[in-house]
């Protein structure tokens, strides 16, 4: 017999992490659950010993800028519970972004949060091996930050300018 896994609404994993840990929640989707970014390590604590969530594994860790922010998305499984919930977190500093590391709770964290830090530049405080991963120590930039287009001596990345902005064409050229 096939069992579907369950995936827990944000609204769900919002009301559980509400009820232990008042005012953690910013807000909740269907999607997901956002928390405050100096609440991670507490929330990531108590979704992982809650037997209702038993949410032992962390899935995947994805960072995304936002132009505004940026934002980490955490997916998270019970295996023993047979379900899934995904939790975020916000930094706001677009210039320095920072959020605490949930390594101590999920040891898969540790790849996963120095891809982040590579690729977009985001610092999780409190990793115990926050480097490059991907690129080398000197590496001029974070590839997957939106504001990074150019590269030293006018090379280009990639496209020129974003679709939908301004004088930007169909060609990649702004």
């Amino acid at each position: 017999m096939t069992v579907a896994t369950r995936i827990l609404s944000g609204f769900d994993v919002a009301h559980r992490i509400d009820g232990s840990l008042s005012g953690a929640v910013v807000e909740a989707t269907p999607e997901w659950a956002e928390v405050h970014a100096e609440r991670l390590p507490e929330v990531a604590r108590f979704l992982h010993d809650d037997p209702e969530l038993d949410f032992h594994y962390l899935t995947s860790l994805t960072g995304v800028h936002r132009l505004d922010h940026f934002e980490v998305a955490y997916h998270l499984q019970s295996i023993a519970k047979n379900q899934l919930g995904v939790l975020k977190a916000k930094s706001w500093n677009v210039e320095e972004p920072q959020l605490p590391s949930v390594v101590p709770v999920w040891r898969g964290a540790l790849l996963q949060e120095r891809e982040a830090f590579d690729l977009l530049g985001i610092r999780f405080q409190g990793h115990p091996d926050l480097r490059r991963m991907f690129l080398w120590e000197g590496f001029p930039g974070h590839p997957l930050r939106k504001d990074w287009l150019g590269m030293p001596g006018d090379r280009m990345s990639g496209l020129q300018g974003f679709p939908g902005e301004p004088g930007f064409d169909n060609q990649g050229r702004g």
